[in-house]
């Protein structure tokens, strides 16, 4: 066996969560075992056993490694400098693809897991130079907030239990599609066109939806975007979905019986202010919080889109009141048939198993620390990040190597 993998074997050791404006130093074990079984499966569709090797070196690294997760410091603490380059190599100029990884990890998850739904995350990473692809400057509508850098979005298998990002897509502004220089140099591949966050959320959603796992729910947070234009494209797909919306977001009520009907597009708050009467608690429980148990209440009305399109059929406003007495917490528009407040509530609460998951293992597993310019690398540097933060969490829930579940279904 390759020594510095070998090292690295005996140094898999926990992580944790930070306390504010450090580095995570530890958390959950991590099991050998789960590390071991992920590796055979992820990189047995490498042809050449020294890829293999690099890529459970790469993956081992980026669980031990403190600090940032870039290959001058894993080859730190390796105590081989040497190999920073070698693994550089790997990650931004090798030939090998990411996608039959990224396929491999999410039907690992699937086998030992019981996924609900799919939860699409943007992320935004700061930068301060010009050279990192698809860094810019512009609105991040998930931070509602001007930044400079890098924006991506994530699509994570998620269970009450734990969630795991198996895909990713980098949100290229039109300088980065249209410079000629620029492309060449990071790489960018013909076929990656310009887009806005929004539509690079809605993109890598549809993208997990065709190729990997059984039909699900999508969860998708665009509270900060055009909401409308996201329904169109996933209800062509017939693909069920909770988008998160904004209060101001214009809607019509469609049901004669409810409050509201013929007044015309109306923003999304008022029409729940109406209903307010209808309104059932819900309780759910806290995945940021130990599965805590909580209770919200929950209404909702059939809906459609101000320009009454095809896409408008069969929608519905879901409200949530974590504080009766005051306007709606959350507002998310849903397209799935047979709806019911708290089955639909309790749905959207994977988000916040998402957001503590991110938290407490993913920045730490290295997904906001790839520092190159190339665009193959940062998907590279992603996969590998994603089954460091899966190996985390499936330690953490008790998964062992033989254990498969039975797929919850959608």
């Amino acid at each position: 066996m390759n020594t510095a993998v070998s090292r690295q074997r005996d140094s898999v050791r926990p992580l944790t969560v930070p306390r504010q404006g450090t580095r995570r130093p530890a958390g959950p074990a991590v099991s050998d075992d789960t590390v071991t079984e992920l590796c055979a499966t992820l990189f047995s569709s490498f042809p050449r056993k020294d890829q293999r090797q690099r890529g459970e070196q790469y993956l081992r690294g980026l669980l031990t490694t403190e600090g940032r997760k870039t290959a001058r410091n894993i080859a730190a603490h390796l105590g081989a400098p040497a190999t920073e380059q070698t693994l550089h190599h790997f990650i931004a100029d090798s030939t090998w693809s990411w996608r039959p990884l990224r396929a491999a990890l999410a039907a690992h998850l699937e086998r030992k897991s019981a996924p609900q739904a799919w939860v699409v995350r943007q992320m935004s990473v700061p930068k301060t130079g010009d050279h990192s692809v698809g860094v810019d400057r512009g609105f991040a509508p998930h931070l509602r907030q001007s930044f400079r850098g890098q924006q991506s979005a994530g699509v994570w298998l998620a269970s009450q239990e734990m969630s795991a990002p198996v895909d990713w897509r980098l949100v290229l502004p039109d300088q980065w599609v249209h410079d000629h220089a620029l492309r060449d140099r990071a790489g960018v591949p013909p076929e990656a066109g310009a887009e806005t966050p929004e539509e690079c959320a809605v993109a890598v959603a549809l993208e997990a939806t065709r190729h990997w796992g059984p039909r699900r729910p999508v969860l998708i947070d665009l509270r900060g975007g055009d909401a409308p234009s996201a329904v169109a494209p996933l209800a062509a797909a017939r693909v069920p979905f909770l988008v998160r919306i904004s209060g101001s977001q214009r809607l019509s009520v469609a049901d004669r019986a409810m409050p509201g009907f013929r007044s015309g597009p109306l923003p999304a708050q008022q029409i729940l202010q109406l209903v307010k009467g209808v309104r059932r608690p819900v309780p759910w429980q806290d995945a940021a919080a130990g599965l805590a148990p909580r209770m919200s209440l929950a209404a909702m009305v059939p809906v459609m889109l101000s320009d009454r399109s095809a896409a408008s059929r069969g929608l519905h406003l879901l409200g949530e009141w974590s504080d009766p007495s005051r306007p709606p917490s959350a507002l998310w528009l849903t397209g799935m048939t047979q709806p019911a407040p708290g089955p639909l509530l309790r749905l959207t609460k994977l988000t916040r198993r998402v957001e503590a998951d991110f938290a407490r293992v993913g920045e730490e597993s290295g997904l906001r620390d790839y520092v190159g310019r190339s665009f193959p690398g940062w998907h590279r540097h992603m996969t590998l990040a994603s089954a460091a933060h899966a190996a985390v969490v499936l330690s953490r829930v008790g998964y062992d190597t033989g254990r498969s579940t039975e797929l919850a279904s959608a």
